[in-house]
C-alpha cells in the first residue's frame, strides 16, 4: 500500500473521533472557568494547584476566552484539574479524503480546461463528455501522486 495513502487512512481514523466535537460549542466562559465553577473550585484553589497567583488564573481564563492562550497553559491547567487536555483538527469537508478530492478535482479542472482552450484555438475542441472523462482521469492521477502544488 502507498505510504501516503496509509498515513491518510490512519489520520482519518483519528479525526473521525473528533468529528462530533465540532457540533458542540465551547462554553461561553471558556472551558477552564466552566469546569472550575462546575467543580465548585475557587480561583485561589486552582491557583494553589497551579502554583500561581489568583490573578494568573484570572488571566488564564481571560486568555482562553479570547483565544490567545497557549496549548501548554491549557495542558497544565487540565492537569491541575485532574483532567486531560485534548485537541485536534476536523476537516470542513467531512474527511481528509473529501478535502483531497475537492482540491485534486479543482486542479484537474484547471489543467484540462487550459488544454481544452488551447485545442479550441486550434479548432480541435472536445465534447463535454470527453472533457469530464479527462477531468476524472486527471483527478485520479493527482490524488495518487499528491503533488505539493495541490496546496498552492
Amino acid at each position: 500500500m502507498n505510504k501516503k495513502k496509509l498515513q491518510i487512512e490512519q489520520l482519518e481514523s483519528r479525526i473521525k473521533r473528533f468529528s462530533r466535537a465540532r457540533e458542540l460549542p465551547n462554553p461561553p466562559t471558556g472551558w477552564v472557568r466552566a469546569v472550575r465553577l462546575a467543580l465548585g473550585m475557587s480561583m485561589q484553589q486552582l491557583a494553589n494547584k497551579l502554583a500561581v497567583t489568583k490573578q494568573s488564573v484570572q488571566s488564564i481564563e481571560t486568555r482562553e476566552k479570547e483565544g490567545s492562550i497557549t496549548l501548554r497553559s491549557l495542558r497544565e491547567t487540565a492537569r491541575a484539574l485532574d483532567m486531560d487536555f485534548v485537541y485536534g483538527f476536523v476537516p470542513k469537508d467531512g474527511s481528509i479524503e473529501n478535502y483531497i478530492d475537492k482540491k485534486a478535482r479543482s486542479m484537474a479542472t484547471k489543467i484540462v480546461s487550459r488544454t481544452s482552450d488551447t485545442m479550441k484555438l486550434e479548432a480541435q475542441g472536445n465534447s463535454t463528455e470527453r472533457l469530464n472523462k479527462a477531468i476524472e482521469e486527471r483527478t485520479r492521477t493527482i490524488k495518487q501522486e499528491l503533488p505539493k502544488a495541490l496546496w498552492d
